[in-house]
């Protein structure tokens, strides 16, 4: 299509060149009438149509009516160049915009139609939408990996830059969950998935960055609303600016021209352009760093944020928990042994720390009102054994006797039939990137680092302190971190930034609420405004300059914009400005704002 449209640039512009070499005889106006229908053709039956449903208050009428009028008054070649650069401009636009959204889609080219099914010792090929969980696929090298899983056979090293923004190898062996749209680099891997297609890791990027591309921002919307009010009042003050002098005896012809430079160099669309492919250039450039943000709205709104909270857990720590200690020590196989029972079904950090440490093979056929508490435990029945594991506020609750323990990580107290067994402590260790964060973070306009934690106390300010955190609150429930956010949002602008299930509503609550894609829940990264892929929280940093760097490039376009042509509709009145210099001002302002918006792909 872009082709076509192509073609007929060129084709009427080689018309308009003809006739500069043609003498003012009919072959002349020939030429010139090809050059004009070629180039004006689809933007006549656009307005035709739009006059139809009264909607015809747009870039294009104020085109057809500026070029009317340059007929009407002899300025033929005027007519054409008019809409020549006009078409030049409008293709431009269209093909940045067209190249900022392969950027994205050359990042994001993660789908993979057909998956190899393994079935008993054969291989099958069929539809991605066929395959159900639990099925086992096979992923050659060189092939991107289809969906999620985890692997059962095989071992390889796997290209994540696409999902991450990172460019190394990341090692993989049986048991590891994987991701879909990464590239297998080396080894064959048999994966039983996880997930379908319509919930994996692809689909919801492809689907966020769908959303991103349909929202607009306030400034978006300012000038969509404004374009409805501003074309009328153009076409008033054109007509005006002909017929008032008529009131003093002059002559028409000199302020119709006049009229005419003014129609055209008031077309908008170097704002109408320019605005939406800077905010969609902006999430383009965060996605090829590994950040995905949902609409235009989150990147504007980015440089408002002054206090940040924080989830501890998968957010500022690794999520590799390693069980250190079990109270009492006679009791240890046993209170490992109950506590990997209850967590059999659970894929949370924790609960793979727990069944590392004593692996069991469990009936899963056995495992009876399997509940998790939120934010306090699970609950699950075992062989008529009523298994809990916990914190201390739910023994606290369900009044089990226990000792309490004030350690350093993550406690966790067991119980079987109401009765206490052990006590577990699992520790978790701080994300190298989360000690520069906070510095930074203070270095570019936060006023307030919080973090919100169910761990608990001793643990929650050892971590925030250790990070220089403003204020740390442990023992919280996912209803306290809400009530905390809610109070917070009173005075300041609030991001929160969080990976677990149990934080969807919290990052619903905050202004902005931030995931981590690589070991976040599903409802919290669609409960989520952004997705940081690879887990890093420093990424906060470049998302934030991104949108400093995207306003910033607004703000310079719309100035630049209104002031060239507000200059020459003022040089036009007075009879200066000329009708090229009218089509620079509109079709040349709108290529370099398409630029200057392009620069935002180069921040680094």
């Amino acid at each position: 299509m872009k082709d076509k449209e192509l073609f007929k640039i060129i084709l009427g512009g080689l018309f308009f060149l003809l006739s500069f070499f043609l003498t003012n005889n009919i072959f002349y106006y020939i030429v010139l009438g090809i050059a004009y229908f070629v180039l004006a053709y689809p933007i006549w039956i656009e307005t035709l149509k739009n006059i139809k449903s009264f909607t015809f208050f747009d870039e294009k009428f104020l085109m057809v009516v500026a070029t009317i009028g340059a007929f009407g008054i002899g300025e033929y070649p005027e007519a054409v160049a008019v809409m020549l650069f006009y078409q030049i401009g409008e293709y431009l636009g269209e093909k940045a915009s067209e190249n900022t959204k392969d950027a994205i889609t050359k990042l994001m080219d993660l789908r993979s139609d057909a998956v190899h099914l393994k079935q008993e010792k054969t291989l099958t090929t069929i539809p991605i939408e066929q395959v159900k969980r639990n099925d086992v696929i096979v992923v050659k090298p060189g092939e991107r990996i289809p969906l999620d899983g985890i692997i059962i056979m095989g071992e390889s090293h796997i290209d994540t830059s696409s999902m991450t923004g990172e460019s190394s190898l990341k090692s993989v062996q049986p048991k590891d969950s994987i991701m879909s749209g990464c590239v297998n680099k080396e080894g064959v891997l048999e994966i039983q998935v996880t997930s379908l297609y319509q919930e994996s890791t692809v689909c919801r990027i492809l689907k966020l960055m769908e959303e991103a591309s349909e929202t607009k921002t306030t400034q978006e919307r300012f000038i969509t609303k404004f374009a409805i009010y501003y074309t009328p009042i153009v076409v008033i003050i054109a007509l005006l600016i002909t017929i008032a002098p008529l009131c003093f005896g002059k002559p028409i012809a000199p302020w119709l021209y006049k009229s005419l430079v003014f129609l055209v160099v008031s077309c908008p669309c170097a704002l109408v352009v320019s605005i939406p492919l800077s905010f969609f250039s902006g999430i383009g450039s965060c996605s090829k760093k590994g950040i995905l943000i949902k609409n235009s709205g989150t990147l504007e709104n980015l440089d408002q944020v002054k206090t940040i909270m924080f989830d501890k857990t998968g957010t500022l720590t690794k999520g590799n928990f390693v069980v250190t200690k079990v109270f009492p020590e006679e009791n240890k196989e046993e209170t490992l042994k109950m506590a990997a029972i209850a967590e059999t079904n659970s894929n949370h950090p924790i609960a793979n720390a727990i069944k590392k440490a004593i692996p069991l093979q469990i009936n899963v056929e056995e495992l009876q009102n399997d509940k998790e508490i939120s934010g306090k435990g699970i609950e699950v029945t075992y062989q008529n054994q009523m298994i809990l594991v916990g914190s201390d506020l739910l023994f606290e609750e369900e009044k089990i006797e226990h000792p309490k323990y004030q350690e350093s990580g993550t406690i966790l107290y067991v119980a079987c039939n109401q009765e206490y067994i052990g006590t577990i402590v699992i520790q978790d260790e701080i994300k190298s990137p989360a000690y520069h964060l906070i510095p930074a973070l203070k270095k570019i306009g936060i006023q307030s680092t919080i973090m919100l934690s169910g761990d608990n106390e001793i643990t929650v300010k050892e971590v925030g302190k250790t990070l220089g955190l403003d204020s740390s609150y442990a023992n919280l429930l996912p209803t306290d971190k809400v009530e905390i956010v809610k109070e917070m949002k009173k005075t300041s602008t609030v991001l929160f930034v969080g990976d677990g299930m149990n934080d969807a509503p919290v990052l619903m609550t905050a202004d902005i609420g931030v995931s981590m894609g690589g070991i976040g829940s599903d409802a919290a990264i669609e409960a989520s405004d952004m997705v940081i892929m690879n887990d890093d929280p420093s990424l906060l940093l470049t998302a934030f300059q991104i949108s400093k760097k995207t306003k910033a490039i607004v703000k310079v376009n719309i100035v630049f914009a209104i002031a060239v042509k507000i200059l020459v509709m003022f040089f036009g009145i007075l009879g200066i400005s000329s009708m090229w210099s009218a089509v620079f001002a509109d079709v040349g302002v709108t290529v370099l704002t398409i630029l200057n918006a392009l620069r935002i792909f180069k921040i680094k």
